[in-house]
């Protein structure tokens, strides 16, 4: 499926901010392949469960996701990106 629009979250903004140099181009790499199709075999995209249930997460690395929600027709929300520890 391919995203037309994506929004970003304050608290997404300001954990991409904090990021190494390095996992904030991965994550800028990562997002380009999102866009063009969310659910390319090299993100791992998949849904998340309890109460994250309404989000989705795909891999920037092997130790870095971003955290979205489907917010519309092609449309997505990044709510958060990190570790394993954002879904804590």
């Amino acid at each position: 499926m391919k995203i037309t629009g994506i929004y970003y979250s304050s608290h997404f903004a300001r954990a991409f901010k904090s990021l190494p140099a390095d996992v904030r181009g991965e994550a800028s790499r990562r997002e380009r392949i999102f866009r063009n199709d969310c659910f390319d075999a090299r993100l791992k995209t998949h849904k998340l469960k309890g109460s994250l249930a309404k989000y989705w997460s795909f891999s920037v690395n092997f130790s870095y996701r971003i955290v979205f929600e489907f917010i519309g027709e092609g449309e997505v929300a990044f709510v958060d990106i990190g570790d394993h520890g954002i879904y804590g």
